[in-house]
């Protein structure tokens, strides 16, 4: 009787294996730290790119200095939560978790010096990155708040929560126009990079794209390039052919790793409507993210209701530069 299951399951390996070959046109999308490695796959082979310009990353680079700071602080963080505006915000057990070095030891200062180091470098090649002049003068602040911060800590010796959140709330405005560049910076790679490739593909084939994008769970609803491809894609189709693939980290083999869970995905759509004839609530749990069982473990367990997360909603016309997401 097991058998029965195994066999399965070497024939459905089988099927994918050999549907992955097919599969065209699909573009794969790899997050990274330079905005997204993309891979256009047709049935004439493969090309890949980063499109975003260095802007995004420089912009980003520098944005990330309060949280690079707050890394290596953060476990000689005292474990009480003291009288901040966002005090309430913050679980309890969690800055147990976190905080779980001595806040007496100052085995901080070394990492934290070395740290500097690094800003301080950034903060000399600044001028000649030949960044927008707004963008150089928030990347000046943000390092020099940084660096202000270390100074006065490792002087004192100390720090705590409350001269952390002064300091990355006063660099605030500024890691806003950060965000602002990067993304007018990867909008702009990303839709030159689609468009191209739409070009190169032909309409007929375009309304049919696969788009596969390639995740963290922490950055999987809402990702920054599944919104922006979204409206380069055939509109009919982007509910069911832009698909997030969240993972826990980076994929050894990443467009292997995207073209046989598309594959998948695939052949389920197919498997569900002919093997479910009759139930299509079944094949839609077999062609989703939905397992086959969980209706009837919600109707053995009395609750017949899941609440799942609103869906986005997207402006139909975004003004360049800005997110195409209604807050």
């Amino acid at each position: 009787m097991f058998a029965v299951n195994a066999g399965m399951r070497s024939n459905y390996a089988t099927l994918k294996a050999e549907l992955i070959k097919h599969l065209a046109p699909v573009v794969v999308v790899q997050n990274d730290a330079k905005g997204g490695r993309f891979t256009l796959v047709t049935k004439d082979g493969q090309v890949s790119a980063n499109p975003v310009s260095q802007t995004f990353e420089l912009a980003k680079s520098i944005a990330h200095t309060p949280l690079g700071i707050f890394s290596v602080i953060a476990s000689y963080l005292a474990d009480k939560i003291p009288n901040l505006p966002n005090a309430d915000r913050m679980d309890a057990h969690d800055l147990v978790l976190v905080a779980f070095n001595d806040d007496m030891s100052t085995a901080w200062i070394e990492p934290l010096q070395a740290y500097a180091a690094t800003l301080t470098t950034a903060r000399r090649n600044l001028a000649s990155a030949g960044l927008p002049a707004a963008l150089t003068t928030s990347c000046g602040n943000i390092l020099d708040g940084g660096l202000a911060f270390i100074n006065a800590s490792i002087a004192a010796k100390h720090f705590d929560m409350a001269s952390f959140e002064a300091f990355s709330g006063s660099v605030y405005p500024d890691i806003r126009t950060n965000m602002e560049h990067a993304s007018q910076a990867q909008i702009a790679g990303v839709r030159d990079i689609m468009k191209t490739w739409r070009a190169k593909v032909g309409e007929e084939a375009w309304a049919d794209l696969y788009c596969v994008v390639l995740s963290q769970w922490t950055t999987s609803v809402l990702n920054q390039n599944t919104i922006i491809i979204k409206d380069c894609m055939n509109a009919a189709k982007v509910a069911t052919h832009l698909i997030d693939l969240p993972g826990l980290e980076t994929p050894a083999d990443p467009l292997f790793t995207a073209l046989d869970n598309l594959a998948r995905i695939v052949q389920d759509n197919i498997a569900a409507e002919m093997v479910f004839p009759k139930d299509t609530t079944v094949a839609d749990a077999l062609k989703g993210q939905q397992d086959l069982l969980s209706d009837e473990i919600l109707n053995q367990i009395g609750s017949t209701t899941v609440t799942t997360p609103a869906a986005p909603t997207y402006n139909t016309v975004a003004t360049p530069g800005v997110c195409p997401v209604r807050k």
